[in-house]
């Protein structure tokens, strides 16, 4: 999770005007390394997200602090991102969070990862040293050779090592995993689910996340900051929102209880009512916040009147295939419990508008109107599965054919030589670590089923050769995911 920013490029890294000099960002481009060794600089990328609070933060302070100003204007090449709108980029800095700070050398090879708000006096200090010295620091780390598989299921030790991190990470105490953030996470909800042994996990955690859910207006905001699920951030991104809802109808058809589907309905609803284009499609996120003096903790505090007159916070528009495959799907699987006719019609128009306005002529998707790059595995993935839940309800429509031609899109575009798929091939041009394209475990992942849902052994095959890599545990130890293949 993508929202594209105001990006221009502009031909130097500071500009003046009425508030005195600010930072000129460029969007990305692989040319942008041949200027830097050409000009002497380095070059900093601020990956973010329109809907990230903290990105809002550090555009408003640290980025207009004079000393980080003239300390980009004078050496750096400043490239500003959404992680939205540029999947190549966010794939591959995910783990980084939003704000997502790299800076690289002119060569492409990274010099430092940052992940979050930095404020001004670290970041000057920051560049500062990378001008003075620029090598890798500390959290630029040796990538670990991926180890080349032959293997189509995974092995027990492999098995054992997956299933031990995933139980060791529950948190028994509030539910949910891991100690930071609490949120729903599809992918160990679904093996828990799967897992008798396992299921009051799952339950545990829905339970507790319906905390998560807008009493108002519905939708589920991103996360919750405190372990006990009572601290919001406020944000609405799309890919919460389907998770969620396949989660609690999954949950329902588990333990058919009234709040689980209903909180699956409270989403659907907030999709419908202010998630949805004027044609039909689903838009991507919900601003956490009205303004910078409004915050998501006063704002989302007031009833339905008082947020009204307050004004509406920033609802990203972009409409990307990702996004819309990812809320078809879910708005499919409510439709399988409840036969609510007008959630399936919902979930046909946005495939169909879809289908019209981002579909390749040999069967994929491209991202948005207009692409930097592209196109990526993600959009082509969400779709084929949108579409393969829709066949599974409307066995009469066009959906398995397109979902096949998907996925014969996805083995020509993103197979990789060794094994599994890339996030986007690398461009031509590319330099330094942008000529290794991104392999994702958890696009694999989907790969992976999509195969088996389609009986395509040979895309199965390719990206098993990936997921059963003795390096997964290494790289990605929370990965149950692939407990769950067969």
């Amino acid at each position: 999770m993508k929202r594209l920013l105001a990006v221009v490029l502009l031909s130097s890294a500071v500009a003046s005007g009425a508030e005195g000099p600010q930072i000129r960002w460029e969007s990305y481009s692989n040319a942008l390394f041949a200027r830097a060794k050409q000009e002497h600089r380095l070059v900093i990328l601020d990956l973010g997200a329109v809907w990230c609070h903290w990105c809002h933060v550090m555009e408003d302070t640290t980025y207009r602090d004079p000393k980080v100003v003239a300390l980009i204007g004078a050496k750096y090449i400043a490239i500003k991102a959404d992680q939205d709108a540029d999947p190549d980029l966010s794939r591959r800095y995910e783990d980084y969070g939003w704000p997502a700070t790299i800076v690289f050398a002119p060569d492409g090879s990274e010099l430092v990862k940052r992940r979050g708000y930095l404020p001004p006096e670290r970041m000057a200090s920051m560049l500062q040293e990378l001008v003075d010295d620029p090598t890798p620091g500390p959290s630029v780390q040796p990538e670990i050779p991926w180890q080349k598989s032959n293997a189509l299921v995974p092995g027990a030790a492999q098995k054992k090592a997956l299933e031990q991190f995933f139980a060791g990470a529950y948190d028994q105490k509030w539910g949910g995993w891991g100690t930071v953030h609490k949120f729903v996470d599809a992918e160990p909800l679904e093996y828990a689910l799967a897992e008798p042994r396992y299921r009051p996990m799952a339950k545990k955690t829905l339970d507790a996340a319906l905390a998560l859910i807008d009493p108002v207006w519905g939708g589920m905001y991103q996360y919750s900051d405190k372990l006990d699920w009572s601290s919001p951030h406020y944000e609405k991104i799309m890919s919460v929102q389907t998770d969620a809802i396949r989660m609690y109808v999954a949950a329902y058809r588990r333990w058919k209880s009234p709040a689980h589907l209903e909180a699956a309905q409270a989403i659907a609803r907030y999709l419908a009512a202010f998630m949805t284009s004027p044609d039909g499609a689903f838009y991507t996120s919900q601003d956490a916040d009205l303004d910078e003096k409004t915050t998501g903790h006063v704002y989302y505090a007031s009833d339905d009147a008082g947020r009204r007159k307050l004004g509406m916070p920033r609802i990203d528009k972009h409409i990307y295939p990702r996004e819309n495959g990812w809320a078809i799907g879910a708005l499919v699987e409510l439709y399988a419990v409840t036969h609510d006719a007008a959630l399936l019609e919902r979930a046909r128009r946005a495939a169909e508008l879809i289908e019209t306005n981002r579909r390749l002529p040999d069967g994929g998707y491209r991202h948005g109107e207009v692409d930097r790059a592209g196109p990526y595995l993600g959009d082509s993935l969400a779709m084929a599965d949108a579409y393969l839940r829709l066949n599974a309800v409307d066995p009469k429509g066009p959906w398995l054919s397109r979902a096949r031609a998907a996925a014969a899109f996805i083995d020509a575009h993103f197979r990789h030589p060794d094994a599994g798929f890339v996030t986007a091939p690398a461009a031509a041009d590319s330099t330094g670590v942008f000529t290794r394209p991104a392999r994702i475990v958890e696009e694999n992942l989907a790969v992976a089923r999509l195969a088996i849902r389609l009986r395509d052994n040979q895309l199965r095959d390719a990206a098993m050769r990936f997921l059963t890599s003795p390096t997964l545990t290494e790289v990605r130890p929370f990965s149950p995911g692939v407990l769950t293949l067969p």
